[in-house]
């Protein structure tokens, strides 16, 4: 890549310079716990699609479609042995909780302030809810292909079906 398109790919984000991910990438690599409080590394899972979807809280409205239109297309996504991980800010036992309220088959993890995954991924910063700002994370999918690369971006997600949204776009690629 030239200096030139480099440049131009870097934005100020929170005082530090980041790379403004697109699709082709290689998606920043990390380790999170999961539900379990047992650490779960995205590259565990090369040779196989990834889904991240970041999400702000368990158990809201918005968040519960999202988690359940994931696990109603669940068995699609099984069969075409794509692993499925959310990422928010909540914790361990939040994320068991939502987990078992809901029936999910997918992996939560817990990313904490100040939410650096999130960030290498440009889905935590400022959000505005009522008239007041605040630091959060934001509602983004992820398609990580079988060599760790990005597939898909989709910055503008509709929570109720978002899992469908995903899977006929990759069949589409199909």
């Amino acid at each position: 890549m030239g200096i030139a398109k480099a440049a131009v790919r870097l934005v100020l984000c929170h005082s530090y310079l980041v790379m403004v991910l697109q699709i082709g990438d290689q998606a920043p690599d990390f380790t999170l716990p999961n539900q379990d409080d047992t650490p779960v590394m995205l590259s565990s899972f090369r040779g196989q699609k990834v889904v991240i979807y970041f999400y702000p809280k368990d158990n809201t409205p918005g968040c519960t479609k999202e988690a359940c239109n994931f696990r109603e297309l669940w068995s699609e996504f099984k069969s075409r042995n794509i692993q499925v991980l959310g990422i928010s800010k909540d914790g361990a036992l939040s994320h068991s909780k939502f987990i078992k309220k809901y029936d999910l088959p997918f992996i939560l993890l817990t990313d904490v302030e100040p939410c650096l995954v999130a960030s290498s991924f440009e889905s935590y910063g400022l959000k505005k809810f009522m008239g007041r700002e605040y630091m959060g994370m934001m509602r983004h999918t992820f398609v990580i292909n079988e060599e760790g690369k990005i597939e898909l971006i989709y910055r503008k997600v509709k929570a109720d079906i978002m899992a469908k949204q995903v899977l006929s776009d990759l069949a589409k690629d199909d």
